[in-house]
């Protein structure tokens, strides 16, 4: 394991695997509590637009995926609150409508994509430096919003009619915390793709919460599990030539459904 630190590449892996781990292990505890996975995919999926918006208007993808990320989480959250559609439709109609786009544009793009393949599966081996700058900031930023509204967040995510009754204003709430999925979306797409983000972003969460029901004891079981898993998935896929992306969500799957026969969904409280 420690030869591979020899290699700025694996350096800047490990580093982007933490810096991932932090924000899915926080705001994937929100996503499993309250149990929007969901939508959380529907915003990883959709997410896809915002490559291909970065690919034909020549920047990088990344910054074209922030916006347009947190425009269809958004869109997905009033959607569903504020019209008769069903929230599950409205999310299937924008996941499709994310990917359509994104596909659309690339192909009208001149040139070849050549990242593409790790934009779906991830590509965390090939983490630039400006890369794991954005996610830090990306991380600064939804652990900022998550101290000053944790108590709120808190509330919906047990009972929001009880917050609903208490005075909050639980739909604005809810919106924001869908902006922080779609931002730890855009921290977990070079690690693991658009299409296995949803892994990442409730596997670490779920097995926290078998070990306690508060959510900052969960927070922290969940960023310790996801690093050590996504470490492990990263240190396999080097040692055997194996996709990344595809070796870290394996492994993470592998350790739930131990973890899960192990407790028989018992919990231990803290």
């Amino acid at each position: 394991m420690i030869e591979i630190l020899e290699y700025e590449f694996m350096r800047n892996a490990l580093i982007a695997a933490l810096l991932a781990s932090i924000a899915c292990g926080i705001v994937g505890v929100y996503v499993v509590v309250k149990r929007i996975v969901f939508i959380s995919g529907g915003i990883a999926h959709a997410a896809f637009g915002g490559v291909g918006l970065g690919y034909f208007l020549g920047v990088d993808p990344i910054l074209g995926v922030i916006p347009f990320s947190i425009a269809s989480a958004l869109s997905m959250g009033v959607i569903g609150r504020r019209t008769k559609i069903p929230e599950d439709t409205a999310i299937g109609i924008l996941w499709a409508m994310g990917m359509a786009l994104g596909i659309i544009l690339i192909a009208l793009t001149p040139g070849y994509a050549p990242d593409l393949f790790g934009y779906l599966f991830g590509s965390i081996l090939t983490v630039p430096t400006s890369d794991l700058i954005l996610m830090l900031c990306l991380d600064a930023a939804i652990i900022v919003v998550v101290l000053l509204f944790h108590r709120e967040f808190q509330a919906i995510s047990f009972d929001e009619d009880y917050a609903t009754a208490a005075g909050l204003r639980t739909e604005r709430l809810y919106l924001l915390l869908l902006c922080l999925i779609a931002l730890t979306v855009v921290v977990l797409i070079k690690v693991v793709g658009v299409i296995l983000v949803i892994a990442l972003l409730t596997i670490p969460a779920a097995m926290g919460r078998q070990f306690t029901h508060r959510l900052s004891s969960m927070m922290c079981i969940s960023v310790f599990l996801s690093a050590v898993l996504t470490f492990c998935g990263l240190w396999l896929s080097y040692a055997f030539n194996l996709p990344s992306g595809a070796t870290i969500v394996l492994v993470a799957g592998i350790a739930f459904i131990v973890s899960a026969l192990s407790f028989h969904g018992k919990v231990i409280h803290h």
